[in-house]
């Protein structure tokens, strides 16, 4: 096999896998690797099958957790974050006569596919009253109170709550929102986040603490870099809660939880939660007609919480829109 040709097998994986938006970083990472594997392979007599051996190494080595997944995803086809296959690749290759078989068959079985982390969260709503509660006795930084206060409010992932910055809030319109710009997001695509009354108060009040930087909640060392992963995490376990009890990820399983069960549609809450929608059609549906909704779920959600904190009964307080 000739460099050209490598260089076209590995192009492809670049622009197909630029489609679902991994880090640049995380794509020329996995290209070059596909790179060698094929230059490897094409020195040798038995053709592709030192490529097996190969990915079997490597997938095993502890990279980031992008580069990880990536590169399982690849072997496997089971991460919709990236895209082709690498059995898709092989057999491009095959078709347009840059290999001589696809050998991802014999990888068949061989690795494990890649399994979702369960992160530990409360969902009874007496329980969720008592996490409250407890937020608002905590007693360390006054930057990692706020966060404690904002998590179950606001309901994002942990690293796009604490890589918030000023200028992505809108706290004095009509319609206070925050709005994460697509490189922050899992998904690759901006993601509003409407304001509850509840919020904004917070916000407003965090502003005067932190406002004159970037960060909304920065570094309890430095105000130039932004929280660290583990302060919400630490915070709770100085709470009492334990990490088969209670993470920050787990702010987002108690929200969903608890929508759900108040009968919000489904379809509602995870357009709120940024989880991926397969259907391209439903997805700009749901983004052009559906954020009115999405303002009056959280502010329900708000005053929902704000019952379970005082122990009021919220069987007249919450409905579902």
């Amino acid at each position: 096999m000739a460099r050209w040709q490598i260089d076209g097998v590995c192009g492809y994986i670049g622009d197909q896998s630029a489609r679902s938006r991994p880090s640049s970083e995380a794509r020329n990472c996995c290209c070059e690797r596909v790179r060698q594997w094929l230059l490897t392979a094409s020195s040798n007599p038995c053709g592709f099958d030192d490529v097996i051996v190969w990915v079997q190494l490597r997938v095993r080595i502890k990279w980031s957790l992008e580069r990880e997944l990536l590169i399982s995803g690849l072997c496997q086809g089971s991460n919709p974050l990236c895209a082709p296959s690498l059995a898709q690749v092989f057999r491009y290759a095959v078709q347009t006569g840059r290999a001589g078989r696809d050998p991802t068959v014999d990888l068949k079985g061989a690795l494990a596919p890649v399994v979702s982390e369960h992160h530990a969260s409360i969902t009874e709503p007496a329980r969720i009253g008592e996490l409250l509660r407890a937020i608002d006795g905590y007693a360390g930084h006054i930057v990692t109170a706020y966060a404690l206060k904002l998590a179950p409010l606001l309901f994002v992932r942990p690293g796009e709550l604490r890589h918030a910055k000023w200028t992505e809030f809108d706290l004095d319109s009509a319609e206070p929102h925050w709005r994460i710009p697509a490189e922050k997001m899992k998904m690759g695509e901006q993601h509003v986040v409407p304001l509850a009354k509840q919020a904004l108060v917070l916000l407003r009040e965090l502003q005067s603490v932190t406002g004159r930087g970037h960060y909304v909640f920065p570094s309890l060392r430095s105000g130039s870099r932004s929280m660290s992963e583990n302060t919400v995490n630490a915070a709770l376990r100085r709470m009492g809660y334990s990490t088969e009890e209670m993470t920050g990820h787990g702010f987002r399983s108690l929200a969903s939880t608890c929508l759900n069960e108040q009968g919000y549609h489904p379809d509602l809450i995870e357009l709120q939660l940024a989880h991926a929608e397969r259907n391209q059609v439903r997805a700009a549906y749901n983004k052009a007609q559906r954020l009115p909704e999405r303002r009056k779920m959280m502010q329900a959600w708000a005053d929902y919480l704000d019952a379970l904190r005082t122990g009021t009964n919220v069987v007249s307080l919450f409905r579902a829109g």
